[in-house]
């Protein structure tokens, strides 16, 4: 009987010393205009979501359950999602909180992510944690983190990245590790030109995804040697990472290892950063064989889910309505028109004899009668006159608006179209 208890009670508070910090400060500059009113983690994404939501559930479905969300320039839409979607106020050493910038160290922004969880390291002094792990908020992917802590824990290392395979031709953009047999970082440059690739497997290279776990008696001391370091762009790709991996205890946890009950063998990690990768990660969920479920009930995707009337789809007159391969929210209403390969965020309204196909509608989007819309994203509260065409003449819709490198139109949130 007391080795159960003993063990049961370990099970128990496993992750109790853990403290997560999510940084959602970041501006998105290369997702304008979906970021010209609000912050990168606070984008829609796949109808019912917003970025951050994924972070935030990789998190809790791992029973950690202290979390700082770090914000800083338009984060109000962010504070709102957040306020009526995760709130777990009231229940004693569990908390989801918001930090605005504070601006304690002298009056600027964040200079780089380390300097982002230093300006708050007098939080995380309070929780007095373990580990800290620090994560993005701007990714799309499933990950169990308890997986990655005790990975962390029986290497005994003071920080662990986690780490994607990835083809070597576009490793380029992100920071490069070479790791050793036992798993232990010997190598680290961040946007290499000529990437290394993995011993053995010449055309992947290792690439961090920008996910830590820290032992945070090492964290705090790193933190405050790099505040004061002249010439340091506190962040931990550039800055922290090079300074700690020499000391032999920086170990990479292999993201493609992490294994969760009811979901593909075959990881996914996209990072929707710009438009059109932001559209391909929306085409992604509407595959035959979709590579991201949003269907596992093992794996539960909380959000705000806003109380509405379920999706209403009628025949007009003058058209059947055909919904085919899409995902539509709910208080949408759509009527006698064909929406193909489409998503279609809440309370979309869309009047008879329209054409919507490869579309992104993050809500409350009205569409006037007889409209086609061809590859195209449609930020909220925007309103499409009647007969409009968007995204079948690409040289005219560049005269009016952002048209992505791959032809992706993209419509500002409320504007008004053809009136």
């Amino acid at each position: 009987m007391g080795t159960d208890s003993t063990s049961y009670k370990y099970m128990e508070n496993k992750m109790a010393g853990v403290l997560g910090m999510i940084l959602a400060g970041g501006e998105g500059s290369r997702l304008r205009p979906l970021t010209e009113s609000r912050s990168k983690p606070s984008v829609p994404f796949g109808g019912s979501y917003r970025l951050i939501d994924f972070a935030l559930n990789n998190f809790v479905n791992a029973d950690l359950m202290k979390i700082y969300v770090l914000t800083q320039f338009k984060s109000q839409s962010l504070f709102h999602h957040m306020k009526k979607g995760w709130n777990i106020n009231g229940i004693t050493d569990r908390f989801i909180d918001p930090i605005p910038a504070q601006m304690r160290t002298g009056k600027r922004w964040y200079e780089g992510t380390a300097d982002a969880i230093y300006q708050n390291l007098g939080f995380m002094e309070l929780e007095q944690p373990d580990q800290v792990c620090i994560f993005g908020s701007d990714h799309i992917y499933k990950m169990d983190i308890k997986q990655m802590i005790d990975f962390h824990k029986e290497k005994e290392a003071s920080l662990t990245v986690s780490a994607l395979r990835m083809p070597l031709a576009e490793a380029s953009e992100f920071g490069v590790i070479e790791v050793d047999a036992e798993g232990r970082m010997i190598g680290f440059e961040e946007k290499p030109a000529n990437p290394k690739c993995i011993p053995g497997d010449p055309e992947s290279a290792l690439v961090s995804m920008g996910n830590y776990v820290f032992e945070a008696k090492d964290l705090f001391a790193e933190l405050i040697e790099d505040a004061d370091k002249e010439g340091s762009t506190h962040d931990f790709g550039k800055d922290i990472i090079p300074n700690m991996f020499p000391r032999g205890d920086v170990f990479v946890y292999d993201f493609s290892t992490n294994r969760i009950t009811g979901e593909k063998e075959e990881v996914y990690w996209r990072d929707v950063g710009t438009i059109d990768a932001y559209w391909q990660a929306h085409m992604d969920l509407l595959k035959k064989d979709a590579p991201f479920s949003l269907y596992n009930r093992k794996w539960p995707l909380h959000t705000y889910y806003p109380p509405l009337p379920p999706a209403t789809f009628s025949d007009s007159d003058n058209g059947r309505v055909q919904i085919i391969d899409s995902l539509v929210c709910s208080g949408s209403y759509v009527r006698g028109s064909r929406i193909e390969k489409s998503v279609l965020g809440f309370r979309s309204n869309i009047a008879s004899t329209c054409d919507i196909s490869e579309s992104i509608l993050l809500g409350d989007v009205k569409v006037g009668e007889g409209c086609v819309l061809r590859r195209v994203i449609v930020d909220k509260d925007a309103d499409i006159a009647p007969g409009t065409q968007i995204g079948v003449n690409l040289q005219e819709d560049k005269k009016h608006y952002h048209v992505s490198d791959e032809g992706i139109v993209v419509i500002p949130k409320g504007a008004r179209v053809g009136y």
